[in-house]
């Protein structure tokens, strides 16, 4: 429930072990490997040392042959598997090994190549097909279309709009060209396809009249002999291109058996890219090679046993605090704490040497999310997914996280549900009603939709606690870091305040009518509000103090004020989904106001699932990015140090399989 604490590691070996230690150290899958420092960097711009180099390029071209092959088998033999299955898992000797790659890449290549035939058959039956349809209109020609006239006479095939009458094209073509012809061919809705048959020498004035009606010689390609033969031709085409390419995807779907090899293999190159860009960081001599990188400390006895077992040097430290920038942070959180790390990891991590936000955002994400849901059947329908994906899915990382989140918002949810009365809104009512009852549905604690304003005043508590939360968090830091006076300065006088305010609070609300009581909290504020003021000018001179002191009192009052407004977004998402399915229940009772009939009950269901499972998605999101705004924004302003660069180890990486947990 921290930042783990890191060691950085240096450490020279033997040229001829470096392959086996960087194997091993993925395994152990701890270790970051980073670039040479400064002073190795120096030593590389005397030519001392020099970088390593990798096949990392060659690496990525089978990875992205291998790749292609699994998708072209997926897309042609799809993978029969259960719905939310998980991941096969496999050894870490299977993910190291080279065994299987070679032959596995011959098969993505032979794949790959029946694809590319396949394209070009594509590309080919497309052109069969436009040739057809060029064809078509010339079918009943009994004309060789090579034809281009006689010794005397020329012969040109063409086509004009036919909302022109045909006679009025006639006419004034024997006006212009006596010795010239136009004979119809066929028509369709937009085009008449006519041949024109002139004299050599009137062929010109010919189509120059012709022009002054769109028309428009036809390009037939080189096509020889008549259309119908040519059409005829094509068809046979594109039959033989049909059971070509049929035969080529009968051949990649029989290659499905041997997808997991596919599958293996890719996942095993994705593992060699991971070694050959650490061994990119690396440097050495003709004899030797350096490493650096940074560790848990707390798997340094792993580390050392591993080391002990190759020729080499090494020594780890902690890093000093002007190291802490480069340092890669990693998150330890239990299972209820890691359900938030998604959260931390979409908002930014915590620069190394600070906090862990999630132990103490945890409670009020989840609070609030239920808060802001608060529905029994809402709440239900997530704790059977969350559960559903993580007995099927057996989910690591990002997802577990994910349905961990689902799950405790789930819980929150329904109890939260169970406190407003809320089952899919106040559908238990509505059916009720819908045969005659008069029953008032589930008994409620409160009702948001009764009762908002006391709903907006908790919210508003809710968040001057949640607030107050991180501000302590602050104050805890400054203490731990030896700036306990910037605590006491910074917090101290706003809990003063804040202690001044609930005290006059009780007075006005009549709680606790008291003259006196009502003065000590006027008294107390004052003494915080002195307080506030001489801690933010306390390193300031001259004129700085009186702008300090204008900026801390402008930043409180606004800065205070809209914080605390922000939380009337839990009232305002908890109203408006419970209204919302109220109306979706109302609409799909009212065919069944005169009684209940099978047709009126039909109705009822198809519309109360569309309503709420539209409802049930918005809600799903939106609560999600209010909690969200409420954590990244108000929370985290009050404490929260960001900027950590995240902790990427070398280890086993794949994509259609999971190392087994030894």
């Amino acid at each position: 429930m921290a930042i783990l604490k890191m060691k950085r590691l240096r450490l020279m070996l033997v040229r001829s072990q470096k392959e086996e230690l960087l194997r091993e150290l993925t395994r152990l899958g701890c270790v970051q490997v980073t670039e040479i420092e400064e002073e190795l960097q120096a030593q590389e711009s005397q030519g001392l040392v020099h970088r390593e180099s990798s096949e990392i390029t060659a690496l990525k071209t089978k990875q992205t042959t291998l790749e292609r092959a699994v998708q072209l088998l997926n897309s042609y033999a799809p993978e029969n598997k259960p719905l939310l299955s998980a991941k096969p898992e496999q050894s870490s000797d299977s993910f190291l090994s080279t065994q299987g790659i070679e032959s596995a890449l011959e098969l993505a290549s032979a794949i790959g190549e029946r694809e590319d035939r396949i394209r070009r058959i594509s590309a080919e039956e497309s052109r069969q097909r436009s040739v057809i349809e060029s064809l078509r209109p010339w079918e009943s020609l009994d004309l060789p279309l090579e034809t281009e006239g006689t010794e005397r006479s020329a012969l040109v095939l063409g086509s004009f709009s036919a909302r022109i009458p045909l006679d009025q094209v006639e006419q004034a073509l024997g006006e212009a060209a006596e010795e010239a012809e136009l004979f119809p061919v066929s028509q369709d809705k937009s085009q008449r396809y006519v041949l024109l048959l002139a004299s050599k020498e009137q062929l010109p004035a010919a189509q120059e009249c012709l022009r002054g009606f769109g028309f428009s010689a036809a390009s037939l390609g080189g096509c020889t002999g008549t259309a119908r033969e040519g059409i005829a031709a094509a068809e046979r085409s594109l039959q033989e291109l049909a059971a070509e390419k049929e035969g080529l995807a009968g051949e990649i779907a029989a290659e499905a058996p041997r997808r997991q090899e596919l599958k293996l293999a890719a996942d095993q190159v994705s593992t060699r890219i991971a070694m050959a860009e650490a061994e990119d960081r690396l440097c050495g001599t003709e004899a030797s090679v350096v490493l650096g990188g940074w560790f848990p400390a707390e798997r340094e006895e792993e580390l050392t046993r591993l080391l002990e077992g190759f020729t080499c040097a090494w020594e780890t430290s902690e890093p000093g605090e002007d190291e802490y920038p480069q340092v890669p942070v990693k998150l330890k959180n239990n299972k209820f704490s890691n359900a938030l790390n998604m959260v931390t990891n979409m908002y930014s991590l915590p620069a190394y040497g600070t906090v862990d936000p999630n132990p103490v955002m945890a409670p009020f994400f989840i609070l609030f999310y239920g808060l802001m849901m608060a529905d029994i059947g809402y709440g239900i329908l997530m704790i059977v997914a969350a559960l559903l994906i993580m007995k099927k899915m057996k989910p690591r990382g990002g997802t577990l996280a994910f349905s961990q989140l689902m799950l405790y918002g789930g819980i929150s949810t329904l109890v939260m549900g169970a406190l407003t009365g809320g089952f899919f809104g106040d559908a238990p009512k509505v059916i009720a009603g819908m045969f005659g009852s008069t029953w008032k549905g589930l008994p409620s604690l409160f009702n948001p939709v009764d009762d908002t304003v006391m709903v907006l005043v908790g919210a508003m508590v809710l968040g001057v606690l949640h607030l107050n939360t991180g501000m302590l968090v602050s104050f805890l830091e400054k203490k731990r870091k030896g700036n306990l006076a910037d605590g006491l300065f910074e917090e101290g006088p706003l809990w003063v305040i804040l202690l001044g305010i609930i005290l006059f609070a009780l007075d006005m609300a009549g709680v606790v009518k008291s003259t006196a009581l009502r003065g000590a909290g006027i008294g107390i504020m004052t003494v915080g509000g002195v307080l506030l003021l001489y801690g933010a000018g306390r390193h300031a001179k001259g004129f700085g103090k009186v702008t300090a002191a204008f900026g801390v009192i402008y930043n409180t009052l606004t800065g205070w004020f809209g914080d605390v407004l922000s939380y009337s977004r839990i009232m305002a998402l908890m109203l408006a989904g419970g209204v919302v399915a109220q109306v979706f229940n109302k609409i799909a009772a009212m065919p069944s106001e005169g009684g209940v009939t099978v047709f009126s009950g039909i109705i009822f269901l198809i519309i109360f699932l569309i309503g709420h499972a539209l409802n049930f998605g918005l809600n799903l999101l939106g609560c999600f990015v209010h909690d969200l705004r409420l954590q990244c924004l108000e929370f985290f302003g009050k404490f929260y140090q960001d900027g950590g660069k995240p902790f990427q180890p070398l280890e086993i990486r794949s994509k259609y399989a999971v190392p087994k947990e030894e």
